[in-house]
């Protein structure tokens, strides 16, 4: 077989979902309810989700079963290419092997639509009309769009104000697919007006624009939440992508070295590494899973491992996760999907217990990584993508002869061309944050009694 590019037949389109939470050797943290100090319970997650996520969220089933009807829908472009990087190996002269699983050939572009048609599915089998959901670069805004389109449910998109000046073509695919949109902080919620009110300028954050839009859904009946990423059975959904990547290497007898991913909420990163993690954990553990973020916004490598909110306004259930703090406000950077201060609770985990490790990069490194990228192998990543690019370079270049890379090649960079414009010419500049900046934003944690 051309191990250049392996293609799937439908018929390998993977029937379930895999749970991380079945195979790990050791407890995770329970989400807890802020009020309590108790473990979350599914009555308190129902206001804004239906039952069958939060079985999800809180199951300890290894295999998940995919419903026919969005296999059905998967096949619109699942399973997507595995490709080697014949020409950037060329170019950078080492003697790894490249591999990328190539999520961009989704409708929307990205592996976003992986977990939207499946949460939109569960909401409308549940009785749901209305979604409501944040997005940063708008990948995840345009994929739950796309979804909510096609299960005839109305959509409401709270996208941060930075990435809504600097993206209005993402807008586009949002509102193509019949979703309304607003920039947040917006005055149409009492968290984006004090907000607004405290900050005439603020320039929005995921937590933010989580806030508002778990204040929309929580206040209407007919309404839901959907999240692009952070939560369980988020990353549950999106584990078709390392299925399905272990089955074609398998085909051309390959097995990775380094397994990468960028990390924001941490869904890309855990929909590809999860699946080996296991393998890792039973019989592989040299296997290199890299997570990989960036500098302005050090989740994993400069926030503290304790339990915080997962929005600014303080409305989400404490989460154990890596934060930096939920009143913390990063630059704007152009990769809008990567703004978070916190990150999921599983990758965290996996991080904390050194099962992942995590490095960070900054814009400019990046953005030349992408430039490298595109120009050997013909297709512009995601400024989100990119920063898993640049690892996979990193690994490359050191790497000993014969070792194998795998990363995610999370979304395309087609509605991103204003940033690489200001990149290529000169606008664009690095951030970096005094500890100072740091240690006054983690003051904000939420003091916690755990009660049994």
């Amino acid at each position: 077989m051309d191990e250049s590019k392996v293609v799937l037949s439908e018929k390998h389109i993977p029937t379930v979902w895999y749970n991380l939470l079945a195979d790990l050797p050791f407890p995770a943290p329970s989400a807890l309810n802020p009020a309590t100090g108790r473990p979350l319970s599914a009555k308190d997650l129902h206001t804004i989700f239906p039952l069958s996520l939060i079985r999800q969220e809180m199951g300890r089933q290894k295999e998940v079963v995919i419903p026919a009807a969005v296999r059905d829908i998967y096949r619109l472009w699942r399973p997507t290419p595995l490709k080697r990087a014949l020409r950037l190996e060329k170019y950078l002269g080492t003697k790894a092997r490249i591999y990328y699983k190539d999520e961009s050939v989704s409708p929307t572009g990205s592996h976003k639509i992986n977990t939207a048609i499946a949460q939109a599915y569960f909401n409308k089998k549940e009785g749901i009309r209305r979604l409501t959901t944040e997005t940063g670069a708008g990948q995840w805004g345009a994929a739950l769009s796309f979804a909510c389109n096609v299960f005839s449910l109305k959509c409401m998109i709270y996208m941060v104000k930075v990435s809504y000046n600097q993206k209005p073509f993402r807008r586009s695919l949002m509102k193509i697919w019949g979703a309304d949109v607003v920039a947040s902080p917006s005055k149409t919620t009492v968290c984006g007006r004090a907000i607004l009110k405290e900050d005439p300028a603020c320039r929005g954050s995921l937590g933010t624009a989580i806030s508002e839009a778990v204040e929309d859904a929580a206040g209407r009946k007919d309404t839901n939440y959907a999240l692009g990423s952070v939560l369980n059975h988020v990353l549950l959904h999106q584990t078709v992508i390392g299925q399905e990547a272990k089955a074609q290497l398998k085909l051309i007898g390959e097995t990775p070295d380094f397994v990468i991913g960028c990390v924001g909420g941490g869904s890309n990163f855990g929909g590809l590494a999860f699946p080996f993690v296991a393998d890792k954990l039973r019989r592989r553990p040299e296997m290199r899973i890299i997570a990989v973020e960036p500098s302005a916004c050090p989740t994993l490598t400069r926030g503290l491992y304790e339990y915080d909110f997962g929005d600014t306004a303080s409305l989400t259930p404490l989460l154990k996760m890596f934060t930096l703090g939920h009143k913390f406000m990063p630059p704007s950077i152009h990769a809008g999907g990567l703004r978070y201060h916190g990150c999921s609770p599983l990758v965290s985990l996996l991080c904390r217990k050194k099962i992942a490790e995590a490095r960070s990069y900054p814009q400019l490194e990046v953005f030349k990584a992408a430039l490298a990228f595109a120009r050997t192998e013909g297709i512009v990543p995601a400024p989100e993508t990119a920063h898993a690019v640049k690892a996979a370079i990193d690994a490359a270049k050191t790497a000993p002869k014969g070792a194998c890379v795998l990363f995610n090649f999370s979304g395309h960079g087609f509605l991103d061309l204003a940033s690489y414009d200001k990149f290529l010419g000169g606008e664009l500049t690095n951030f970096s944050h005094p500890a100072a900046e740091i240690r006054r934003s983690l003051k904000n944690l939420p003091a916690v009694r755990l009660t049994e």
